[in-house]
């Protein structure tokens, strides 16, 4: 369960960078990563094995989101662009008439290997299996290298998975199994720097809030593990067992993780999933989450009350601001209330 923590620990990965790591490195390791997630759920992440820096990372952000608004229009989610034909992948512009709590742009992609269709298409407009879509002003450098970078990410989601299953003394694959054919996502965000309107907005209590003091309402992830990439600005902050937020600020050259409600759930409730919200600082923003996810067609929940990733996902996607247009169109959000559905984005 959540403890009353002060802080986010810090976790050393440089054994993963070793060729050979000793068992007894990856028992610490193990052990050190299970205990931060019982207790706090969040942690930041040193020394990790990625070839990209953060400067790295946060240049291919920008340089995306550089790009004029008609070349991002053009690989737009359907929700947004009517006449385009993705509906999962691809950029959602930000929404100055949405929830200013919540105001952000973003750029998603995932794997760049084609992933095999659902096996039982479960009926939404959705296709969580579509391929990535780039403007065609990005180089073709620039996506080979945010595609490793997805790749990257990927692996070293797999590689703390298998940790995280032996902390609980299960097999490593316990976890890793269902990431065959994983959906896992990408996203680069995007929040402007805030309108000059100082009209204030309805906070979640119904107290009035002065607009845009949060770029991020308090939620927590969907799925199994989030690894995030944010920048100086700051303005993270994870929820204590005391209701505190706590502030997460930027740690150079870390990765902040945090585990999700999928994760906790396939834990025995051992592993937490805990809220988390941005608060704006008034300046502009940047940060690169990556969602690790199953694939399509595992069955995940407790036992004997599995389903398909596939429904999971989508049950929750119908009060999801970038894809509400289409599920709104479809009668979708109605009717996948009963999935779970809950109000927000995922979003750092």
């Amino acid at each position: 369960m959540t403890t009353s923590f002060t802080s986010l620990p810090i976790v050393d990965l440089a054994p993963l960078s070793s060729d050979c790591p000793s068992d007894e490195q990856l028992r610490t390791l193990s052990s050190d990563l299970g205990k931060v997630f019982e207790t706090v759920g969040f942690a930041y992440l040193i020394n990790v094995p990625l070839s990209f820096s953060h400067k790295d990372v946060f240049e291919m952000a920008k340089e995306f989101f550089a790009l004029p608004e008609e070349a991002k229009m053009s690989v737009a989610k359907k929700s947004f662009q009517k006449h385009n034909k993705n509906t999962y992948r691809g950029y959602f512009p930000a929404q100055p008439g949405a929830d200013l709590q919540n105001l952000k742009a973003g750029f998603e992609i995932g794997p760049s290997h084609r992933v095999p269709p659902s096996s039982k298409p479960y009926k939404s407009p959705f296709v969580l299996t579509e391929r990535n879509c780039f403007p065609s002003a990005l180089s073709t450098r620039y996506r080979e290298r945010l595609e490793t970078l997805h790749a990257e990410l990927s692996s070293l989601s797999t590689t703390l998975l298998a940790l995280l299953a032996a902390a609980l003394g299960k097999n490593p694959a316990a976890f890793t199994s269902i990431l065959r054919n994983s959906v896992s996502t990408l996203r680069l965000l995007h929040y402007p720097c805030p309108p000059a309107s100082a009209e204030p907005a309805e906070g979640e209590s119904g107290a009035m809030l002065p607009r845009q003091e949060l770029n991020c309402t308090p939620h927590t992830d969907s799925g199994l593990l989030t690894l995030l990439h944010q920048d100086s600005t700051g303005g993270l902050e994870v929820c204590n067992a005391d209701g505190i937020w706590i502030p997460a600020p930027y740690v150079p050259d870390s990765l902040v993780v945090n585990i999700g409600d999928l994760m906790a759930r396939m834990s025995g409730s051992r592993f937490v999933a805990t809220q988390h919200r941005v608060r704006s600082s008034g300046a502009e923003r940047f940060s690169v989450p990556f969602f690790c996810e199953p694939g399509v067609n595992a069955m995940i929940g407790e036992k004997g009350k599995e389903v398909r990733y596939e429904e999971f996902v989508l049950g929750k996607m119908g009060t999801w601001v970038e894809f509400q247009d289409l599920t709104e169109d479809t009668g979708q959000a109605s009717e996948q209330s009963s999935l779970g559905a809950r109000s927000g984005i995922e979003a750092y």
